[in-house]
């Protein structure tokens, strides 16, 4: 949920010449893109006239997780329990299926928003300079962050409004009467956990989810264009940066938290496939391994000189 870099298309059919503009958009803070021949250059004025074009990526990413962890989530769940066991809970596609891809495909959009930044900080500490340009792919994929965060954002919104939802449903309150009956009836109760692993267990994921959603919704309202002009650079940095990450980390926890005990059950990998959520801490695990590397005294130094214009190999550098 980073705010956009000022981006212009270059069109020529001079090589030195497109090459001196480059060099003087980027000079100027832009981000410069060759999109080849002058003949290209009609197709570039429409481009105003396009329907959210740059929503265009972040659409598809979303979209093509949300299909696979939904159809994914379907099989080990739905049509395992009618396979196996011959039961019939397709009523729980509605609200149960969905509340666990919509936390899932949060939590991996959201590290997607992160994990450019880390590439980019690498890519430096292996060329030893800033003043190279990035990759397309990457430029193109920084320049997506923001709405990338937006989408990561309502996906969390669901999940607290589905999670709101979850103790209305019908089979949720037929399951607490039915339990409480037959409790009665055989005259004995539940025991409560008296070491409170289960209890700590619970409190904690949820206090996680909490304060999570919470800096996630902040990243929100600081990337809109009326907030973001009120903040310096430096406070807008804090924000979107530092209280980023710490927002992955929470949400992580958040998900490692929710299996905790799941983990090594073999029962929790129906026909030998992970659930879900396990899938969905990877990306995000190695986004906050990589960023811890980075903040290692040793790399952030080196990090720093070059953002400040050091070079490796340069004269007096």
């Amino acid at each position: 949920m980073c705010v956009n870099i000022c981006q212009v298309y270059i069109c020529g059919d001079s090589v030195e010449a497109k090459q001196v503009v480059m060099a003087v958009a980027t000079k100027l803070g832009l981000s410069a893109l060759d999109r080849g021949f002058l003949s290209v250059a009609w197709e570039l004025e429409d481009f105003p006239l396009q329907l959210f074009p740059q929503w265009r990526l972040p659409l598809y990413i979303t979209t093509g997780l949300s299909a696979a962890f939904f159809f994914y989530l379907l099989i080990r769940d739905i049509i395992y329990a009618y396979v196996t066991q011959g039961e019939d809970i397709s009523f729980r596609i509605m609200v149960s299926l969905a509340n666990k891809v919509c936390p899932i495909v949060s939590l991996i959009i959201l590290s997607l928003c992160y994990l450019p930044g880390v590439l980019s900080s690498f890519l430096q500490l292996y060329r030893g300079t800033k003043y190279r340009r990035f990759p397309n792919w990457l430029d193109r994929w920084m320049l997506c962050r923001k709405q990338l965060g937006l989408l990561a954002l309502g996906f969390a919104f669901m999940h607290v409004l589905y999670t709101m939802v979850i103790p209305l449903r019908y089979s949720v309150r037929h399951t607490l009467i039915s339990q409480v009956i037959n409790e009665r009836k055989a005259n004995k109760t539940t025991p409560f956990d008296f070491d409170n692993t289960e209890a700590w267990g619970t409190d904690s994921f949820y206090v996680l989810g909490i304060l999570g959603f919470c800096l996630y919704v902040l990243l929100g309202i600081t990337s809109l264009p009326s907030v973001g002009a009120a903040l310096s650079w430096r406070e807008f940095s804090f924000v979107q940066s530092k209280l980023g990450h710490l927002t992955l980390l929470l949400c992580t926890a958040h998900g490692f938290l929710y299996g905790w005990n799941k983990f090594l059950r073999s029962s929790t990998y129906k026909w030998y496939t992970p659930p879900g959520y396990m899938l969905c801490l990877v990306l995000p695990s190695v986004v906050l391994l990589l960023k811890l590397l980075l903040i290692t005294p040793c790399v952030d130094h080196t990090v720093t000189r070059i953002r400040q214009g050091w070079e490796r190999g340069r004269a007096g550098g």
